[in-house]
């Protein structure tokens, strides 16, 4: 009977052992809370919070909350609203164009602190992508969903067609020759290509050409005062897209979400032969058709070698209104969620770049990239790509005015109108913008 109950009470002494050592069995309220807003919806919604869960099993002195907050513009004014109360996030999720906001709102601080206090291998992360929110040579955020546009085409079809497709890295020669096929061997039935009416797109262009949009070098060497729409890229890209209208085989399904969409349904159904879009869009296209889909690196101009274009997405920011041990918890949640392991995943589940070099060691990067090879080319793009401030964003405010302006200008020239002459309207535009709104903010002085 004694040995029963020895054996009884160690039994129950080891379980209480493994109970202790499992940080998942830690009550939540004697964990530092961390919220963290984000604007993940589908299936990055549903990744992120299986990363958020694992990050609270694997650790016991935080319980991070994963709270939605809309879109991107709501999440932003959300952030800036609550700020220095006990509302706000301690880490949360903003766009890639906010990122000057969010530096000259002073509500952050910049992850370089922790990147120094840890002794972090920040190498580890995409330069090209870290670019992007940096300022001065310091860290601000660190990147997170990311993603690249790339031309996509219908391989299949133009295989059946007898047309070689374009190469890795085309030019606007390239894709004008394989859109003129498509269109004249289809009998004029399939529209060859597409460019969305969206001021990102216009902002690649300029970023593969070596070109930047705003002065002060897209605003990396200071406030920007002027930009800069109509130079030689810019002017000649518009006419070659209007050209290509003109003829025929280009297709203009105008601009927002549904020209997205019904672009992306004419692509999956063979009335359209190519388009630029994320390549986010990647596991929808490729799924979404018995069709084989080819990617191809950003179209650069004709004569001219690729700079490589820019990200687009969202980074991780940590706010300066909360203690420094939430603070803490905050970059030790952003650690993990840029992790080999965490961020394979992510590219699997999400169609996002995987932002961690080490990532295309794990085996679910590995096993995607042999059943869907054309998954890996996005990121050869971003790989090659050698950060310059021309490709590393515009680091302006009001970039949102920005692209609307852009935008406009794109939708009269797709209708016809002299390339030169849209763009210096919504130049000039722009510019009294700018001007307007660093007097406002006292940039001018």
């Amino acid at each position: 009977m004694k040995i029963k109950k020895i054996a009884v009470a160690l039994g129950a002494a080891f379980s209480i052992m493994a109970f202790a050592a499992n940080p998942a069995n830690v009550s939540a309220s004697k964990r530092t809370k961390i919220v963290f807003w984000h604007e993940m919806t589908g299936p990055a919604q549903v990744e992120l919070k299986r990363l958020v869960n694992e990050f609270n099993k694997h650790q016991d002195k935080y319980e991070v909350e994963a709270e939605f907050e809309g879109d991107y513009n709501e999440a932003v004014q959300k952030i800036l609203n609550t700020h220095g109360t006990d509302a706000s996030p301690a880490v949360f999720q903003a766009m890639d164009i906010s990122s000057a906001q969010m530096y000259y709102s002073k509500h952050t601080t910049p992850v370089q602190k922790f990147i120094d206090e840890d002794g972090y291998d920040i190498s580890q992360i995409s330069s090209v992508a870290r670019a992007f929110y940096s300022k001065d040579g310091k860290q601000l955020s660190m990147p997170f969903n990311s993603s690249q546009p790339v031309l996509y085409y219908n391989k299949t079809l133009l295989k059946k067609l007898g047309i070689t497709p374009p190469p890795l890295d085309p030019s606007y020669s390239d894709v004008t020759r394989v859109a003129n096929e498509i269109y004249k061997k289809s009998n004029h039935k399939i529209k060859g290509m597409s460019i969305e009416i969206y001021g990102w797109f216009f902002e690649q262009f300029l970023a593969n050409a070596g070109v930047c949009m705003a002065n002060k070098a897209d605003g990396h060497n200071g406030v920007p005062t002027a930009v800069d729409f109509t130079s030689s890229t810019a002017v000649n890209t518009m006419k070659w897209i209007q050209n290509g209208l003109k003829q025929g085989s280009f297709m203009n399904y105008g601009a927002g979400s549904n020209a997205g969409t019904n672009e992306t349904a004419a692509f999956l159904s063979r009335r359209l032969g190519m388009f630029l879009q994320s390549s986010g869009s990647i596991t929808q296209l490729t799924t979404g058709t018995k069709d084989e889909i080819g990617v191809c690196y950003y179209p650069h101009e004709d004569g001219k070698k690729a700079n490589g274009v820019s990200i687009g997405g969202a980074s991780l920011w940590i706010s300066n209104d909360k203690s420094k041990d939430v603070q803490r918890g905050a970059w030790e949640l952003v650690k993990y969620l840029l992790t080999p392991e965490s961020q394979a995943s992510w590219q699997a589940q999400t169609g996002y770049l995987a932002l961690n070099r080490q990532s295309a060691d794990q085996d679910v990067l590995k096993k995607l990239y042999k059943k869907m090879p054309q998954a890996k080319i996005p990121s050869q793009q971003l790989n090659r790509t050698m950060p310059n401030k021309a490709n590393s964003g515009i680091f302006m405010q009001n970039l949102v005015q920005n692209r609307l302006l852009i935008q406009t200008a794109m939708e009269q020239i797709y209708d016809g109108k002299d390339a030169r002459t849209a763009l210096t309207e919504a130049q000039t535009s722009m510019n009294k913008y700018v001007a307007s709104n660093n007097k406002a903010n006292g940039f001018d002085k």
